[in-house]
């Protein structure tokens, strides 16, 4: 098949797609992963750990105390701890994605900045709730 210059574009070198090797890792990197896989845990796992309360809460007093005590040991705080982080994370990475929506911090540096600022924001939070619901 020819292109406009009367060649065959099937046989020109195509550009290939950049591989993930080339590109460094940085913060707003790792923030932007972060933000998808968050955002997917709360999706599902945090879905799931919802609907197995509502239906514990709606079968009655034995199923809910079995899905609070499977909740109360120690895997159960630690799988609410990721889903809590999930949610606080997602949160502030989202909020430095509409900061990004309406033009700003695109530079390097601040986008760096905030991208380390939201992931720090999401432990903090996720600590400080945790440290009132345990403290109480």
């Amino acid at each position: 098949m020819a292109d406009a210059r009367g060649g065959n574009r099937y046989a020109r070198p195509r550009p290939l797609s950049p591989h993930l090797s080339i590109w460094k890792w940085g913060p707003a990197m790792l923030s932007s992963i972060l933000h998808r896989v968050t955002g997917n845990a709360m999706a599902t796992l945090g879905l799931l750990i919802l609907l197995w309360m509502l239906g514990a809460i709606a079968a009655g007093p034995q199923a809910y105390a079995v899905f609070a005590a499977v909740m109360g040991n120690p895997v159960g705080i630690i799988v609410l701890i990721g889903i809590s982080w999930s949610f606080f994370n997602h949160m502030c990475s989202g909020i430095r994605h509409l900061v990004m929506d309406v033009g700003a911090g695109f530079e390097v540096e601040r986008n760096n900045r905030a991208a380390i600022i939201s992931i720090v924001c999401g432990v903090v939070l996720t600590v400080a709730f945790w440290l009132v619901i345990l403290l109480k």
